[in-house]
């Protein structure tokens, strides 16, 4: 999801609710701590130099149970980050603590935002020597031949 995406899905909102992918909610009472550019300019294990640009939210929870973020709120708290920052439409990625710091990706499903679970990638598989997966087949999706007597296949 990118913050173009987030600030047309703020409007129609009366609360913000997070959940994890595997169902778990975050808080109700979470802050949002930041809202940054982050820029990653790093090297590839093949040697490609890549860089990388996000928005990162940073979410939080605190003993203030009673806090509640609503969407003008953080609409306000974009709007101040795009004036004062700079911001630019770019993909959000969320920072948020369970057993350790996580980042996730954002989607929304109609009434909740869903924190992605992102993983690690190679991204040079062809210049560091993985070989390629082979695709697993089930003997089920092999064609069948048939042999009929003096054919040579038997």
């Amino acid at each position: 999801m990118t913050l173009n995406e987030i600030k047309h899905i703020l409007p129609d909102l009366n609360d913000i609710q997070f959940r994890l992918e595997n169902g778990q909610t975050v808080p109700a009472h979470f802050h949002i701590t930041e809202v940054g550019q982050v820029s990653k300019l790093f090297i590839d294990c093949g040697g490609s130099i890549r860089k990388e640009d996000f928005i990162q939210f940073q979410l939080w929870s605190s003993h203030d149970t009673e806090h509640r973020l609503k969407p003008e709120k953080l609409r306000d708290i974009i709007a101040l980050s795009e004036q004062k920052l700079n911001l630019k439409d770019a993909e959000i990625e969320v920072e948020y603590q369970a057993e350790t710091i996580g980042r996730y990706g954002l989607d929304f499903d109609g009434g909740q935002f869903i924190l992605r679970n992102k993983s690690t990638a190679c991204l040079a598989e062809d210049q560091c020597g993985i070989p390629q997966q082979k695709p697993k087949i089930t003997l089920s999706e092999l064609p069948v031949k048939t042999c009929t007597p003096g054919s040579g296949c038997c």
